[in-house]
């Protein structure tokens, strides 16, 4: 609750309804004791919600309502929903009881996380909070800003107190982190500020979110352990970072800018202090534009680091495997090409190799969907302003004349890069007879969840290759005769450069499945070579 404090004050609620009770006792203690806040002391909780709503409507600020557990949060609704309909900013603080005592029949006792429903704009229960865990009070603190942030409704606040209840010994709140909210679309003079901002810091890093940012992972593989590389402010465009790796490490950083549509607080690296809503791409532009006019020392310096990576990448030819079936695809993709990739190994390979724009479902990363997605682009494609001009190259192979079509020719060609687990889970996106032949698919099958391969530790369970990897020794060749789709397969390295050509090329009236199978152990070998030759040339 003194995060909570803390946090009402930095953002300015200086005015608080109070109710009796003992569960709320030491929230009333903290409020009473903060001079930025005066509080107001009203018995009934019906009467006290519309107090606190005069109070906003008065002021033109938020104001805060505190009560205790049970039925006391329930009387708020009325006041609540009148607030919501008026637009009003009214804080509701409630307290509850432990979560394990809820229906228990314990005193006061009620689910109360979503009690006001759609009454209220956004509503969090905060953790209790163990000093010795520094997660959860990252946790609390961002619960607390995600609810303050909101200015346009009324917001809920649930706060589980355990007991001792009385025990007032802090003798100060803790120096919190507010997080700020540019709110509508990006002005001008908000560009501006961020420019400026971006360019006076020693150490500013821009990342790009969702599509991707290509080679982030193995550039901070080399640099991790040189404080030198670490950001001061890091502006985050865009949505989902693939690299874990990249994560943890922009977690050291002082601060993150993160710029979005919508103005949602997502503190992916845990320091998160402004949220700018408005247009990534035009932020990242201008960000980028003035960069070329002003270099700006460490910008270059990590521009060093990932033309390094980007020329290993681009020098390292795999033996056969997934890595190399990738790499082949991608250097003879078109530059028009729409390329849609799977989830968990695919899109770690696109990072590495790819050149193109990359669609993937990284909103929650699942692996389920991804090839009904790529599927459904494909039947769109034709219909869409961004594709309607592609065309796919001349072919110089003949697939068999049944599945030759003379309409595809003038059809965008649509690729889905994908694992066996993702595709065999996925398998009824082929069927479906709106599919045509500028649906293209690259299949990854080395019998298992590859991923799992490369997550220390997990090799030493028994229950790791048939449980959790998933081992099978499925096909897709019987999945594509019953759906009409052309299926190749290939085991070696010239068969794979064959069925890419094909592909890549080949006008069908149906879709193509090139299903590369390789060996599990293979593919781990060769992604860690890749890896271990990237440290090698760093230390040379």
């Amino acid at each position: 609750m003194n995060i909570l404090t803390a946090l009402l004050v930095k953002h300015g609620i200086g005015h608080a309804v109070v109710c009796p009770g003992s569960r709320n006792a030491p929230i009333v203690h903290n409020l009473n004791e903060c001079p930025s806040i005066t509080c107001y002391p009203v018995t009934d909780e019906r009467s006290a919600g519309f107090y606190a709503l005069g109070m906003v409507q008065a002021l033109g600020e938020p104001v805060a309502v505190c009560v205790t557990s049970g039925t006391a949060l329930l009387n708020l609704a009325p006041a609540v929903a009148e607030a919501y309909y008026q637009h009003r900013p009214l804080v509701v603080v409630s307290a509850d009881r432990p979560q394990q005592w809820i229906d228990q029949l314990d005193g006061q006792t009620l689910p109360q996380p979503d009690a006001l429903g759609r009454f209220v704009r956004k509503a969090v229960t905060l953790p209790e909070v163990d000093a010795a865990n520094p997660e959860q009070s990252w946790y609390c603190n961002r619960l607390v800003n995600e609810a303050l942030l909101e200015r346009h409704a009324p917001v809920h606040i649930n706060v589980p107190i355990s007991e001792p209840l009385f025990e007032f010994s802090v003798p100060a709140l803790p120096e919190e982190r507010k997080i700020e909210l540019t709110e509508a679309d990006t002005s001008d003079i908000t560009l501006a500020h961020v420019c400026r901002m971006f360019l006076k810091s020693k150490r500013p890093m821009l990342i790009a979110g969702q599509p991707m940012n290509r080679h982030l992972d193995e550039a901070v593989m080399l640099v991790e352990n040189d404080e030198s590389y670490v950001p001061d402010l890091v502006l985050c465009c865009g949505d989902s970072i693939v690299s874990k790796r990249a994560k943890h490490y922009l977690r050291r950083a002082k601060e993150t800018w993160a710029v979005n549509r919508t103005g949602e607080v997502n503190d992916t690296f845990m320091n998160l202090t402004q949220v700018i809503q408005g247009d990534v791409e035009v932020v990242a532009d201008l960000v980028r534009f003035n960069l070329e006019q002003q270099p700006h020392p460490f910008v270059t310096k990590w521009q060093a680091v990932l033309q390094q990576v980007a020329r290993q990448a681009e020098a390292y030819e795999p033996d056969y495997s997934q890595m190399a079936a990738v790499k082949l695809l991608e250097q003879q993709l078109p530059d028009d090409a729409v390329v849609h990739y799977a989830n968990s190994t695919a899109i770690r390979l696109a990072n590495i190799f790819g050149r193109h724009a990359v669609f993937c479902n990284r909103g929650v990363n699942g692996i389920e969907g991804s090839l009904s997605t790529a599927a459904g682009y494909s039947v769109a494609a034709p219909l869409s302003p961004l594709t309607s001009h592609l065309s796919p190259p001349t072919s110089h192979l003949s697939p068999p004349t049944s599945h030759l079509s003379p309409l595809t020719s003038h059809l965008p060609l649509v690729f889905c890069v994908i694992g066996d687990l993702s595709f065999f889970y996925d398998q009824n996106a082929l069927w479906n007879q709106n599919l045509q032949g500028n649906f293209r698919i690259l299949l990854l099958n080395n019998g298992r969840g590859g991923i799992f391969n490369m997550l220390k530790g997990l090799e030493q369970s028994p229950a790791c290759d048939r449980y959790v990897a998933a081992r099978h020794h499925t096909t897709a060749e019987g999945i594509c005769l019953q759906n009409d789709v052309y299926y190749q397969r290939a085991t070696t390295m010239q068969e794979m450069r064959q069925g890419i050509d094909l592909l890549l090329s080949g006008h069908f009236s149906r879709p193509m499945v090139l299903e590369v199978v390789t060996d599990a152990a293979e593919d781990e070998r060769v992604f860690r070579d890749y890896y271990h030759r990237l440290r090698v040339t760093r230390r040379t």
